[in-house]
């Protein structure tokens, strides 16, 4: 690192766990992050802040006047763009020295696979079940870890799925996949603007230590957020050995 290098990310390398070789591992990362809205836009935000080297941004989507109540990767003057166009800019203004690949697609099949295999970590920061079962079933394929969350309402929820530990579980051992699963998205229930701040700050803490080797991951947790109350749970996820996707 030169000497800037040091200096921006000084208040990290004064941490013992983290240290110059820890940020130096940032920096050495790729990350995937899927979806730039309420989750994707904090997470975002602390992945480039903390100094990943390249943040792979995926998202379809173009900004829309209802996302800025809490997607705040976006700014007024950004409605109509691609949000990982309006994305990058913000980043870049924020980080220059992360590199920021925009897709601006809703990665499916071999994209999706590709785009998994090349990270070091992968956080899911999408709206559907749909994504989040095809992200799971790549993450599981290429042993690549899994950062989930959701918000909605006033409740949010992360966990950590981590296939490279053994007995650990993976996304669809929590939640199997069913075609009775009804959909629930901010678009029609709501969701309070700080719960999807909280829960992507959250998955980007917990991507950040992944890629330091440093703490506890929530692999085989399941971390839940009352935003009315205030009040989180943790919850034991144990391995389906009987799962379609993870299972032997």
């Amino acid at each position: 690192m030169n000497d800037q290098e040091l200096l921006r990310y000084s208040r990290h390398i004064l941490l013992p766990q983290i240290g110059i070789e820890g940020q130096e591992n940032l920096h050495a990362a790729r990350v995937l992050v899927l979806g730039a809205g309420g989750l994707g836009s904090p997470a975002a935000l602390y992945l480039a802040s903390a100094g990943i080297g390249t943040l792979v941004l995926a998202d379809g989507d173009t900004v829309d006047l209802t996302n800025l109540q809490r997607q705040i990767l976006h700014r007024t003057a950004a409605i109509g763009q691609p949000k990982v166009i309006s994305g990058k800019a913000t980043l870049a203004d924020l980080n220059p020295e992360c590199q920021v690949i925009p897709l601006e697609e809703r990665l499916v099949g071999e994209r999706l696979d590709e785009e998994v295999a090349a990270a070091d970590v992968v956080l899911d920061c999408s709206d559907n079940f749909a994504t989040r079962h095809a992200v799971n079933r790549a993450c599981v394929k290429h042993r690549k870890p899994l950062v989930s969350g959701a918000a909605i309402r006033f409740d949010g929820q992360v966990a950590v799925f981590d296939v490279r530990q053994p007995a650990t579980p993976c996304y669809h051992c929590l939640f199997p996949e069913a075609e009775d699963v009804e959909e629930v998205r901010c678009a029609t229930m709501g969701v309070f603007a700080p719960i999807t701040g909280i829960i992507g700050a959250v998955q980007a803490a917990e991507a950040l230590k992944l890629l330091i080797g440093c703490g506890e991951s929530l692999s085989g947790r399941l971390l839940l957020l009352d935003g009315l109350a205030m009040e989180w749970r943790s919850i034991a996820v144990p391995r389906d050995p009987a799962c379609l996707v993870c299972g032997a």
